[in-house]
């Protein structure tokens, strides 16, 4: 039998700006990307709008945060606030 202890794997990280912290314990993460065009070779933004897991509270609108990819904590909540990178003026 095997004794290690499982991994947990590579997780999703990503960086985004606080747009909503109308709910309690959750915020609205907004995550820019950049995709070119296949015809026309512009590059345009796309911007998905993510929630994430705040248990402390302490993310204010306007900040820069990291989030985790983590286990389903609701219907659409599967992100976590991991720090707080920047802090809105």
């Amino acid at each position: 039998m095997n004794t290690e202890p499982k991994s947990r794997g590579l997780r999703k990280s990503r960086v985004g700006t606080v747009v909503s912290t109308a709910m309690q314990k959750t915020v609205t993460v907004a995550v820019d990307r950049f995709v070119r065009h296949p015809l026309y070779k512009k590059t345009l933004r796309r911007t998905s709008k993510l929630l994430a897991h705040d248990e402390e509270g302490a993310c204010r609108l306007g900040d820069r945060v990291l989030i985790a990819e983590t286990r389903p904590l609701s219907a659409r909540k599967r992100w976590r606030i991991v720090q707080i990178l920047m802090k809105a003026r």
